[in-house]
Parts: structure tokens; C-alpha cells; sequence
């Protein structure tokens, strides 16, 4: 048996992986940033190979990591997380800086950051391992960084599901009730599915859910969703 929390007990942190390519920038959020060697300094980053990011480090060679707070607000996550730079720009209104090799650092929420070079690249199956010689790193504040634990545990941050739901026991029709849809992630609460997993029954309409209710996906509160049109 596989006990998926175990994992959260490993020291993840939560960073923003940046990177460059003709003129273009983009990030997301990784949990797999760790040092490999301190003579000479080396640090390996792990990208899923789906991921535009990934495309940008593999033409430029070049990597920005900043280290999140905390604090940092799971609206912050949500845009580096479950939203695609293909199809919205990531560094909107978000506080960052161009390091001498052009990789974009974010500053917003972050307690330091590195600059890599990649000297290597391992391939693993759905992801590719990253090793990147340090140009330059800075601490930037004396905040506690976010663990992945933390993510999980205290931010109730959510991963997306794998399992489609089973709905052909619906005992009432639901068709004409509004859909509302999260400004973050773009989650969709159908009422005629509910959420299960939260124990929201099928039929239930979005304003009677508590409010205490997170998005299934990635954590945000109700005042995140918007009516579908």
C-alpha cells in the first residue's frame, strides 16, 4: 500500500521556476529544487516535460528559482500553478526582476532566489532533472519559506483529480442551475455532479455550499468563483 501523504513528510519547499526564450519569459510552481554539490555549486530542478517552462530552459540553459514564503496567498500559487503561460501572462502585475542573463526573478512572496546555468540534464520518464551551476542567489528577507507539508496541511492546497464521477443517480434535475467556474484555476462546481470528495451531494446549489469550502483543485475560497454565463 501507498500512503500518498508520506510524500508531504519529505522536505519539498514551494518555488517559482522561471526561464527565458527568444524575448519570451514564463514560470510555474515545482516542489523538486534541491543542492547537489557546494564545490562547485550546483542545484538540480525537476520540470514535468508538459510544461512550457520546460521548453524555455531546454533552448535557453538558463533557470530562476525563488523560494516562497509562507505567507504566500494561494491565489499567488494558483497563478503560477494551474494556469498555462501559453494562454495568459504569468508575470502580470507580479513584482520581479530581469537578472544579467535575462531570466525573470519574481520577488513577490519569495524569501530568496538562485540563478542557473544548466550544465546537465537527466532524463526521468515524464519529468526532466535540471543541474544548474549557480551564478547568483540572494536572500531577500527573514521569512519562514513554505514546505510542501505546509501547502498540504495548513493552505489545504489540492492537486487535480484523476477519477471521473459517477452521476447516473441523480433523483432530481439540475440541469437549469448555474455553473460557477474559479477565477484561479478554472474549476468548474457543476451542481449536478456536487463534490463528492467533500461530501457536497449532486443537486446542491453552489450559494448553499458552506463557506468554509475550498476549489477541489487548488485550494481557493468560494469568493474566487464566478457565475457562468
Amino acid at each position: 500500500m501507498i500512503d500518498n501523504k508520506a510524500f508531504y513528510k519529505l522536505s519539498y519547499g514551494l518555488y517559482v521556476v522561471s526561464s527565458v526564450s527568444d524575448g519570451k519569459q514564463n514560470a510555474q510552481i515545482a516542489n523538486t529544487v534541491f543542492q547537489i554539490t557546494s564545490d562547485p555549486l550546483m542545484v538540480a530542478v525537476s520540470i514535468n516535460k508538459k510544461n512550457l517552462t520546460h521548453e524555455y530552459i531546454q533552448k535557453s540553459k538558463l533557470i530562476g528559482v525563488s523560494i516562497l514564503a509562507e505567507e504566500t496567498p494561494i491565489e499567488f500559487i494558483g497563478r503560477f500553478g494551474f494556469k498555462s503561460g501559453r494562454d495568459t501572462d504569468k508575470f502580470l502585475g507580479v513584482s520581479y526582476k530581469t537578472a544579467e542573463s535575462g531570466i525573470p526573478i519574481v520577488l513577490d512572496n519569495a524569501v530568496s532566489y538562485f540563478e542557473l546555468k544548466v550544465e546537465k540534464e537527466i532524463d526521468v520518464l515524464t519529468h526532466t532533472i535540471f543541474i544548474g551551476k549557480v551564478l547568483n542567489s540572494e536572500v531577500l528577507n527573514d521569512m519562514e519559506q513554505m514546505t510542501y507539508q505546509h501547502y498540504q496541511d495548513v493552505k489545504n492546497g489540492k492537486v487535480p483529480k484523476t477519477s471521473p464521477v459517477y452521476t447516473s443517480n441523480i433523483n432530481q434535475t439540475v440541469k437549469d442551475m448555474p455553473k460557477y467556474q474559479c477565477s484561479v484555476c478554472g474549476y468548474i462546481y457543476d451542481p449536478n455532479v456536487g463534490d463528492p470528495d467533500s461530501g457536497i451531494l449532486a443537486g446542491t446549489l453552489f450559494e448553499n455550499i458552506g463557506n468554509d469550502w475550498t476549489c477541489p483543485i487548488c485550494g481557493v475560497t468560494k469568493e474566487n468563483f464566478e457565475q457562468m454565463i
